[in-house]
């Protein structure tokens, strides 16, 4: 059902109305990372207590994460995790990425969320992407953590959560200025691999780093 999410704030329309139609547990997944050039990818399962009559306005601040500030994102995780029925997170790590590809790979990130829910959803609801190996009902929706809640609720998760990952990376790879950048390919973060190279964390499937790698291999 395309609508217009421009301007608006993600709703239960969708969630409520599978939820009339008998569907009892519905999952609301995103990931994190996934055009970073270094570390994993995170993704997050919501399950939201539809019963509750507050929950919109509950969680009237919860947006598509790339929307809020790290404050923002923090403070609405905390209360996504006070009111969620359950929640999943899983991630693939880099060597994962580089074998599988990236989507493959970020299906597997999803699927171990998934795995992570108790109880287990009756239907997933997945922003952009499907789960082909899964058999469980789900819907793919273009943009759906600006439109549905769950899903923004879940992109939130899985953002704070992989945030935390990258600064704690900057212990073991210091230089590199992961809690700044969190892996993306910012000018600081090129500037950072020029000088050091690529870390273990580092994705050498993605051309960026695979350039540096075949430039410092070739013969002067």
């Amino acid at each position: 059902m395309p609508r217009n999410d421009r301007g608006r704030a993600p709703d239960l329309v969708l969630e409520l109305a599978l939820h009339n139609d008998g569907i009892a547990i519905i999952a609301g997944i995103d990931e994190a990372g996934r055009g970073a050039w270094a570390g994993p990818v995170v993704a997050a399962a919501v399950v939201l207590p539809l019963e509750r009559s507050d929950l919109k306005s509950e969680l009237d601040g919860v947006r598509d994460s790339k929307l809020l500030s790290a404050h923002q994102r923090g403070h609405w995780a905390g209360k996504i995790r006070e009111i969620a029925s359950t929640i999943g997170v899983g991630q693939a790590t880099t060597e994962e990425i580089d074998t599988l590809g990236l989507i493959s790979a970020t299906r597997t990130a999803m699927a171990r969320a998934i795995h992570e829910l108790d109880p287990s959803p009756d239907h997933l609801l997945i922003d952009h992407i499907l789960l082909p190996e899964s058999e469980l009902p789900q819907t793919a929706l273009p943009r759906g953590d600006a439109i549905v809640l769950s899903i923004a609720a879940a992109s939130i998760i899985a953002k704070v959560t992989r945030d935390t990952i990258m600064i704690e990376l900057d212990e073991r790879y210091p230089g590199y200025g992961f809690p700044q950048h969190k892996g993306y390919g910012t000018s600081v973060h090129r500037e950072a691999l020029a000088a050091l190279g690529p870390a273990p964390v580092h994705r050498r499937s993605f051309t960026p780093i695979a350039a540096l790698l075949s430039r410092t291999a070739a013969p002067t």
